[in-house]
């Protein structure tokens, strides 16, 4: 199951910058606006200490983390939505991604002048929901049109309810706010706007791009980003970029862990924004461990042990017999699967198992 996360926020607040921090490609940093007209695209290990301390156990020969891919987009304008900049071609990719991280600039250099002549991440927020929600309420607008004509020519009693529903995003969208703010019924909205893939109905997470000296308690910008979102239910997330890309330097485990320990930081923000992007789209990991592999599989909480197996190839699921499942606590503190097996911490699930964060799976299936 693949996860695509989308950087974005204005030019100039160090979104290149925190996705080299978490990316194996890297890509160039620029101090002008507008220099980047394409995305940057990498793949990053989701970060997870359990396959550490399941290898330790099996001795596999390699270790295989989740993985997210994630777009550096170019930097948003204002007028994006009218075409400024590069924002048709922006704003379609944007529409490409499963969530949104959305990195604000929260600290002051006097040699990188901010896009709008001050630094005020709310004012940032604003205009960037503005420039997504003017995109989606054309792409409302156009299928209530469609909708319309299909019930004045036929009668079409599902376009009528498609308008209804469609005309509750319209209303919201055209005084300010955000389709992920419109209660609807789940087969209603698969019905009649999933399809429309709009920009501000994704998960989003929000990153204060702070300096140095704030890296741990952050500053009154972030500060003031926190107040205006405390309503919101959302992630707000402090992450000093300099800083995260010296500590990317790092070869050594050993020295990172100095440079964090005395910047007062436990781990890398990063490995927060990770998590954090997993968390926000209701994901969590399940584990394969034998002695070719330990290796971590993405799926959505609350699915089957056969949708699980189906994530690791759909033969798996489409002859699904059973799980052999182990718990990852139980795994670490007895030390082996035979360990595990004479306690009777070794459990046979069928059909309708629902796969738990951080279970180590057999599958059992016939084709």
């Amino acid at each position: 199951m693949s996860l695509k996360c989308g950087i974005i926020g204005l030019t100039n607040v160090g979104k290149t910058t925190i996705f080299n921090c978490i990316s194996k490609t890297k890509a160039d940093v620029t101090n002008f606006a507008f220099s980047n007209n394409t995305s940057n695209i990498g793949v990053i290990d989701v970060p997870d200490s359990r396959l550490n301390e399941l290898d330790k156990i099996v001795h596999s020969a390699k270790i295989v983390p989740a993985t997210v891919e994630i777009v550096d987009l170019p930097g948003l304008a204002k007028g994006a939505s009218k075409g400024e900049g590069f924002g048709n071609k922006f704003l379609a990719e944007v529409q490409q991604t499963d969530a949104l991280i959305h990195v604000l600039r929260c600290f002051d250099d006097p040699n990188l002048p901010h896009v709008e002549g001050s630094v005020d991440p709310v004012r940032d927020i604003e205009l960037v929901d503005f420039e997504l929600q003017v995109r989606d309420l054309e792409l409302v607008e156009r299928k209530i049109q469609r909708l319309e004509k299909a019930f004045k020519s036929a009668g079409d009693k599902d376009a009528k309810q498609g308008i209804e529903v469609l005309e509750k995003y319209q209303d919201t969208l055209s005084n300010f706010g955000n389709a992920r703010d419109v209660v609807t019924s789940p087969e209603l909205y698969d019905k009649y706007v999933k399809d429309l893939l709009l920009l501000t109905d994704k998960k989003v997470m929000y990153v204060c791009n702070v300096d140095e000296d704030s890296a741990v308690n952050g500053n009154k910008y972030s500060d003031a980003v926190k107040e205006s979102l405390k309503d919101k239910d959302a992630l707000v997330l402090i992450v000093a970029g300099k800083l995260e890309s010296e500590i990317a330097e790092f070869d050594s485990e050993e020295d990172r862990d100095l440079f964090l320990h005395e910047a007062g930081l436990t781990e890398p923000g990063v490995n927060r924004m990770i998590r954090g992007a997993y968390d926000m789209l209701n994901l969590m990991s399940f584990f394969t461990a034998g002695p070719k592999e330990v290796r971590a599989w993405t799926i959505h909480k609350g699915m089957t042990a056969p949708e699980a197996a189906g994530v690791i190839h759909s033969d798996l699921e489409r002859g699904f017999i059973r799980a052999e499942v182990l718990k990852y606590k139980d795994m670490v503190e007895l030390g082996s699967e035979a360990a595990c097996k004479d306690k009777g911490k070794l459990f046979v699930e069928g059909k309708t198992y629902v796969v738990e964060d951080g279970d180590i799976l057999n599958i059992r299936f016939n084709v």
